[in-house]
């Protein structure tokens, strides 16, 4: 039988009666999902805008394309294993940043092999750290939604 908002719902069944629970938080979802959207916008604006090399602009394209679903699994289902993806991308992403800016001194990563200006190397350590912090925050959010979710009644 078909699970309706009347009939009970299976264990990891996504039909309106598993959603629509009044216990399920609804604004932490919606904001872990937004801040992974505005990520994969940034790495899609990124790519385009063409100060990376051509492979990085292809891998910041791909890693958009993997992250962009899950945004839109926690904004309409709040699913554990999509919030464990985006926290782990997003820790990952903040180790790689941290080595890109630890391993070049402070200044960020240096494009077609130019070493950065004085101007540019504040600017990339700014945004880099930038960068860092909301990655951190994004994979905090998700990580405590997770734990939430844990904790609610079946």
């Amino acid at each position: 039988m078909a699970a309706t908002s009347l009939a009970p719902a299976t264990a990891g069944s996504t039909t309106a009666a598993a959603r629509g629970r009044a216990h399920d938080p609804v604004l932490h979802p919606r904001l872990v999902a937004v801040v992974t959207a505005l990520g994969c916008a940034a790495h899609l604006w990124l790519a385009a805008s063409s100060h990376h090399d051509v492979w990085l602009a292809v891998l910041m394209v791909v890693l958009a394309a993997v992250c962009l679903p899950c945004a839109v699994h926690i904004w309409r289902y709040s699913r554990v294993g999509a919030l464990h993806q985006v926290a782990g991308a997003a820790a990952a992403m903040a180790a790689l940043h941290a080595s890109l800016l630890l391993g070049s001194g402070g200044a960020g990563h240096s494009h077609a092999g130019v070493p950065p200006s004085s101007a540019a190397h504040a600017d990339g350590a700014g945004g880099l750290l930038l960068v860092i912090a909301l990655e951190l925050v994004t994979a905090l959010l998700a990580a405590s939604l997770v734990a939430r979710l844990r904790r609610l009644p079946a």
